[in-house]
């Protein structure tokens, strides 16, 4: 039932006793609160001060607490927040929350206590509205606590910790997620199976809260624990909400494919849920796929595919399209032409990686042909800071992918020439092996140096014969004799 509903709840059990007059009464003022109620709707534009007299006087006329009274009320307590009469709204509220016990069904008054702080809450610019803000959520708290409502005690507290999230009021919302965290286990501090869904809406905001506060640590250890919970049935935005912080958790670990796998899942759970998130985390989706270097198109998968066209996604999408065709000047024309790329923080922080990778690809294609090059001739062509080309060239040294010199005096850049790398290794190897070759001949059998073991210090090969002058002077047929072929060995 909202605002504007003209109709009246049914009265329950029907009175057949024929008191004309009562009945004559019960209607005439029945319909004397319905034209009061009206009439102070037609006052809010032009009169709003009027209007709030005429809504209060509502809840006067009734005899007992009606949906009327509530109405009255709470069309009263907006105004009142409009126009700055905060202590006026707290006190009316006050007396709003005394119609949720009878007078109106339980999803009726959820459904407006929900809205109404919703009010107050895009409201609250300023001290005096926050605290006005702060004092409906406590009053609504007591009301459905003193109620013994845990459910929605549970959803107002969460609702709460939203806001504070969303105010990077991290002390106050620390303090709030424990109290709930409690409230959601068991005698024996053990998670209360029965209240999962509560538990990842809590999940969600600690996750969210340590990704504010690059707290990547706890970050990740609760992103590991929501994953385990299994007893609920939670809102795909939630489990959007829970995948896309660790997608960003993957991200600051350079860990491209998980990533990649936790922002698909969180685009998907946006779409489902009909979330405007999902176009974002699309994007990011987009930016993993250029960070792992992937010819895969993101747009392939039948998620993704209905968005390829879509006017918010398409710098992403000709952004990955110049990348994957190593384009260097399209890419950067597209990071020009559209500065809204840059807007989101997550994305201008992690882009510079994939630009880095562009430019490096673009100088070692650029500089190929050359052996002899300024940095100016690079950073005219690629249209990049002097700087930037000397911080690449120099990672391309240190990497090993360039054998080259810089002269940063001078800005030239001269690379070793492959034919004479070619002609100095082949140089090498055979001055190796002619080395190896010496060694294996000194070492042979036949030329071992002298085995000064024996008499005389004739090696074997002269042993018998005196000394290699003795033996070069003999015949053959004499140092045959003499090592006894033929024939009796001589003795000396």
């Amino acid at each position: 039932m909202s605002d504007d509903d003209d109709f009246m709840q049914d009265s329950g059990d029907e009175d057949y006793d024929f008191e004309y007059e009562d009945d004559d009464d019960d209607e005439a003022g029945d319909i004397g609160i319905e034209n009061k109620y009206y009439n102070a709707k037609q006052l809010k534009v032009d009169n709003p001060e009027e209007a709030v007299d005429e809504f209060l006087g509502v809840p006067a006329l009734e005899q007992d607490k009606s949906d009327w009274g509530f109405k009255g009320l709470k069309q009263a307590i907006k105004l009142e927040f409009k126009l700055g009469r905060y202590s006026d709204a707290v006190e009316h509220y006050r007396e709003l929350l005394t119609y949720v016990k009878s007078a109106v069904t339980r999803n009726y008054s959820e459904k407006s206590i929900n809205n109404m702080l919703d009010y107050i809450e895009k409201g609250s610019d300023d001290a005096q509205a926050y605290q006005c803000m702060e004092e409906f959520y406590s009053l609504t708290l007591d009301s459905f606590q003193n109620t013994n409502n845990e459910r929605l005690w549970l959803k107002t507290n969460i609702k709460l910790a939203r806001l504070w999230l969303e105010r990077k009021e991290f002390s106050q919302l620390s303090k709030k997620v424990r109290d709930l965290h409690r409230a959601c286990q068991r005698e024996d501090g053990s998670d209360d199976t029965s209240k999962g869904t509560y538990l990842l809406e809590l999940f969600a905001l600690e996750i969210q809260m340590y990704a504010e506060m690059k707290n990547n640590k706890r970050l990740k250890a609760l992103y590991q624990r929501a994953l385990r919970v299994r007893s609920a049935v939670p809102h795909p935005k939630i489990m959007g909400i829970i995948r896309e912080c660790g997608g960003k958790m993957h991200m600051s670990e350079e860990n491209w494919e998980e990533a990649q796998s936790d922002f698909f899942e969180s685009f998907r759970n946006y779409d489902e849920a009909g979330s405007m998130q999902r176009i974002q985390v699309l994007k990011y989706l987009v930016l993993t796929t250029m960070l792992m270097k992937s010819d895969i198109n993101p747009f392939d998968s039948q998620e993704t595919k209905p968005y390829k066209n879509d006017p918010r996604i398409s710098a992403m999408t000709d952004l990955v399209d110049a990348f994957q065709r190593d384009d260097i000047h399209a890419y950067e024309a597209v990071l020009s032409q559209h500065p809204d790329v840059l807007a989101d923080p997550f994305i201008a922080e992690n882009i510079d990686e994939v630009s880095r990778n562009m430019r490096t690809k673009a100088v070692l294609k650029l500089i190929a042909p050359y052996t002899r090059f300024s940095l100016q001739f690079i950073s005219k062509h690629i249209k990049i800071a002097v700087p930037e080309v000397l911080e690449i060239l120099s990672f391309l040294i240190l990497d090993k992918k360039l054998d080259a010199k810089i002269d940063q005096e001078n800005g030239i850049v001269t690379v070793a020439s492959p034919t004479d790398t070619e002609r100095l290794r082949a140089l090498e190897e055979w001055s190796s092996s002619i080395k190896s070759l010496w060694q294996t001949t000194l070492n042979g059998e036949g030329l071992r140096p002298d085995d000064t073991s024996h008499g005389g210090g004739a090696g074997p090969m002269f042993q018998g014969f005196g000394d290699e002058a003795s033996y070069r002077a003999m015949s053959s047929r004499q140092r045959r004799e003499r090592k006894g072929f033929g024939g009796k060995l001589a003795v000396a």
